[in-house]
């Protein structure tokens, strides 16, 4: 099979509105958390989220193009733009049938929907705007994209839930080893960060309820750990083949080695106790890549802050890990970002990416008290980015639906 490389990065988050801001945000220990500034959230439990900051569409795409486009496509057809930029390509000089898109995301437009029932739910003849099903699919962002670059090849969404990013990357990867394709633009956009996103993920208990300190409220892995808070944004990569990159100079930003997908078969919003989906994933990946456990230095984990969730995960990594757990580096950046839904294995992946460009592991903010049912001897790099080479790394991501996803990257 072909090998797989990384050749662009594009990223808008909760904690920088370009790939440069958000790797100083990594570094610094930001958080993205504060009050809902896109609706009145009053009368919701939780009141807060990881919203984009100073977001205005316009200042990326063109007035009429942003209006007929949900915001998780604005955010997919600006970072794709971004990736491109970073990864020099010259559209007009490649095969448009051999360059794909496959983007990720979980819900889609559901901003897009709410206005449309809300505008139509006290009407004797409801007038639905004709673009309300183009702006609410969750396929859409990949079509845009081709549109926009006249990538003719393949072109599809994919759609996992929180693993939804992290599948886009591993059918990306795929296409291009079994020589279907010589480029995919790849990754994922959510913006959930809406009444019926609040509403919904606030009744089933998954959110923190810390309205008097959002900042601190997404707290993995520590004992009072409450639940996630929701994020919005997006992440692209591009994916190339290794000779396609090197016959044009590109930059080569890090090797994507593998890839796994398995499923829970188990509750469709609780992990295995066990973490049993979780740990299968790792170990496929890992055989996928083939590397051995002791040859990865760092895991960015799903680590969302729930109660089960983080507990399960560890469990996992310990299970696959053995003894090198202890060696390894493990931290969550949704404890910065909040959580992105379909989109986190996007930004995750491209956080993975710049601690090994960059030699430093992102911390897990907002740690104050030990949970005594987690192994303490495990550095989950606490409170302040932490120094380190990194050559390999692996990036966890977790569904509703005991979806579960991994990918792992190298330093090449």
């Amino acid at each position: 099979m072909r090998r797989v490389v990384v050749t662009g990065l594009g990223a808008l988050t909760p904690i920088g509105n370009n790939l440069q801001a958000y790797s100083q945000g990594l570094k610094a220990g930001q958080t993205g958390a504060d009050i809902i500034t896109q609706f009145d959230a009053t009368p919701f439990k939780t009141q807060f989220a990881c919203e984009v900051k100073d977001f205005d569409p316009e200042a990326y795409l063109d007035r009429r193009e942003a209006r007929r486009l949900d915001k998780f496509s604005q955010f997919a057809l600006i970072v794709a733009e971004e990736a491109i930029q970073h990864s020099g390509l010259e559209v007009d000089k490649i095969d448009p049938d051999r360059a794909g898109v496959i983007w990720g995301s979980g819900i889609g437009g559901l901003r897009s929907l709410e206005i449309e029932i809300e505008e139509n739910k006290d009407t004797k003849t409801p007038r639905y705007n004709p673009f309300m099903i183009p702006k609410m699919i969750a396929d859409i962002a990949p079509g845009h994209i081709s549109i926009k670059y006249g990538f003719r090849g393949v072109n599809y969404g994919t759609i996992s839930a929180c693993a939804s990013a992290t599948h886009a990357l591993i059918c990306a990867m795929d296409n291009i080893r079994l020589n279907r394709a010589d480029i995919v633009i790849t990754g994922g956009s959510e913006a959930a960060v809406t009444k019926a996103g609040i509403g919904g993920f606030g009744s089933m208990k998954a959110l923190s309820q810390r309205n008097d300190d959002p900042a601190t409220a997404s707290r993995p892995f520590d004992r009072d750990r409450d639940g996630f808070v929701l994020g919005e944004g997006a992440a692209a990569i591009v994916l190339e083949d290794y000779e396609h990159a090197l016959k044009r100079n590109a930059t080569i930003y890090a090797e994507l080695v593998g890839g796994g997908h398995t499923a829970d078969a188990y509750h469709i919003t609780a992990p295995h106790p066990e973490g049993l989906g979780a740990s299968t994933v790792m170990l496929q990946t890992l055989k996928d890549a083939g590397l051995n456990a002791d040859e990865i230095d760092y895991v960015n984990v799903h680590g969302t802050s729930t109660p089960l969730g983080d507990e399960a995960e560890l469990k996992a990594i310990q299970s696959v890990f053995g003894d090198h757990s202890y060696k390894l580096s493990i931290s969550s950046t949704k404890s910065m970002t909040g959580h992105l839904l379909g989109a986190s294995g996007a930004i995750e992946a491209v956080a993975a990416i710049l601690a090994m460009q960059h030699s430093f592991v992102p911390p897990t903010i907002n740690h104050f008290t030990d949970d005594p049912e987690i192994d303490s001897r495990l550095n989950l790099t606490f409170n302040e980015a932490q120094g380190r080479e990194i050559n390999a790394v692996m990036s966890n991501t977790f569904g509703f639906g005991g979806h579960n996803a991994c990918v792992i990257f190298t330093k090449i």
